[in-house]
C-alpha cells in the first residue's frame, strides 16, 4: 500500500480540504483515465446492459452527500491502529439510478465494483481493484461521485467517476471506477475474501471489512505539541456506523470526563467535541473514547479504533 504523506494535526474543520485528504493506492500511480473516452460498463444479471459515458451517466438524477470517510488501514496486518479519516461533500448520482436504468434481474444478490487501477500486490501479478457488496447496501447506500468539495474528483482521488459508500471503510469506496457486475455470489479475489477480511470477536469465519466501528480523534493538537499552560480546551472529532452518543476524555490519572458532543444529524458525518480544562506546566497525556447508539465503546487498546491518546507539553 503507498501512502502520500499528511499533516498528523488534523484541522479543526467541517470539511477537510482535498488537498490534506489523505491518499492510498495498492497498485501503483492513478491511473490516466480520459474523461472522454472514459466508460462504466454495467453487465451481469441484469435486463438491458450497458456502457455510460460520463455525459450519460451525469444525464441521470442526481444527489449531494456528506460523509465521514476512513481508511481501513493495512489490509495485510488488520488489527494495526489507523485512524486516516477525513469528512467531504460528494456530488454525483445515485448507484439505485443506474440499476433501475439496466433492470436488475431477481437472481442478483450481490455488486462487483471494479476500477481501472492494475498493479501486483502480496505477491500477485496483474490483479485489478475489486470490490463487493450486498446488492441491498448498494442499491440504498452507494453514490457514484463525480465531485468532491464543489470541485471535480482529482485524480488521485478517483477521476473521472468513483464509487462512495458512506458508513463503510473506505477499501469499498472503488476509486477510478470503470465496471459493474450483478452477481449472484460474491467474487473470489484478492481484495474480497483473501484481504480485507477479519474474524469477529469471539471467532467464527472471517467476515469482510465494511461496517466502520465507533472512534474518535483529537484534532487541532499533536503528539508531543507545545501548547501553553493554562485553559485549554480539547477538541476533537467522533464517527462511526451508527451516530455517536457520547465522548469522554481523560486527562492523566483523571476519571473520564463527559464532553460537549455535537449530533450527526441527518447525513453520515463526523461529530465535533470540546472538553475544556487547565494544563499545569509539564507533560499531560489526553484521551478520548466515543460510544455509539448501539453501545459500543472504543477498546482501551489492543484494537484498530482503540482509545486515541496523545502526550502535550504545557509550558
Amino acid at each position: 500500500m503507498r501512502a502520500a504523506p499528511t499533516d498528523p494535526n488534523v484541522p479543526d474543520a467541517f470539511l477537510t480540504p482535498v488537498g490534506q485528504l489523505f491518499r492510498r493506492s495498492h497498485l501503483g500511480p492513478p491511473p490516466q483515465l480520459d474523461a472522454a473516452a472514459w466508460t462504466l460498463s454495467v453487465e451481469g444479471l441484469v435486463d438491458r446492459p450497458q456502457r455510460l459515458g460520463l455525459r450519460a451517466l451525469r444525464g441521470l438524477p442526481r444527489a449531494d452527500l456528506t460523509a465521514f470517510h476512513e481508511c481501513y488501514g493495512n489490509p495485510v496486518h488488520p488489527d494495526l491502529p489507523t485512524r486516516a479519516v477525513a469528512n467531504l461533500a460528494w456530488s454525483g448520482v445515485p448507484l439505485s439510478a443506474v440499476l433501475d436504468l439496466v433492470g436488475v434481474r431477481p437472481q442478483a444478490r450481490h455488486l462487483w465494483l471494479e476500477g481501472a487501477d492494475r498493479g501486483a500486490f502480496a505477491g500477485e501479478q496483474g490483479v485489478a481493484y475489486l470490490k463487493d457488496l450486498p446488492l441491498e447496501v448498494a442499491r440504498a447506500e452507494v453514490l457514484l461521485a463525480d465531485t468532491v468539495n464543489g470541485a471535480p474528483l482529482p485524480r488521485e482521488h478517483g477521476f473521472p467517476v468513483r464509487a462512495v459508500v458512506p458508513r463503510f471503510f473506505g477499501t469499498n469506496s472503488v476509486k477510478w471506477l470503470t465496471r459493474l457486475v450483478l452477481a449472484d455470489r460474491r467474487p473470489e479475489h484478492l481484495f474480497t475474501t483473501r484481504l480485507y477480511t477479519r474474524v469477529p470477536p469471539g471467532g467464527g469465519a472471517p467476515r469482510p471489512v465494511r461496517e466502520v466501528e465507533v472512534n474518535s480523534r483529537l484534532v487541532g493538537t499533536g503528539e508531543g505539541d507545545a501548547v501553553p499552560a493554562g485553559p485549554f480546551q480539547v477538541t476533537g472529532r467522533a464517527w462511526g456506523f451508527d451516530p455517536v452518543v457520547a465522548v469522554e476524555v481523560a486527562v492523566d490519572d483523571a476519571g473520564w470526563q463527559p464532553a460537549r458532543l455535537e449530533p450527526r444529524g441527518p447525513q453520515p458525518v463526523w461529530q465535533r467535541f470540546t472538553l475544556p480544562c487547565a494544563l499545569a506546566p509539564g507533560r499531560h497525556l489526553i484521551r478520548c473514547r466515543a460510544t455509539d447508539a448501539r453501545g459500543r465503546v472504543q477498546p482501551p487498546g489492543g484494537a484498530r479504533n482503540a482509545v486515541h491518546g496523545i502526550e502535550v507539553l504545557a509550558r
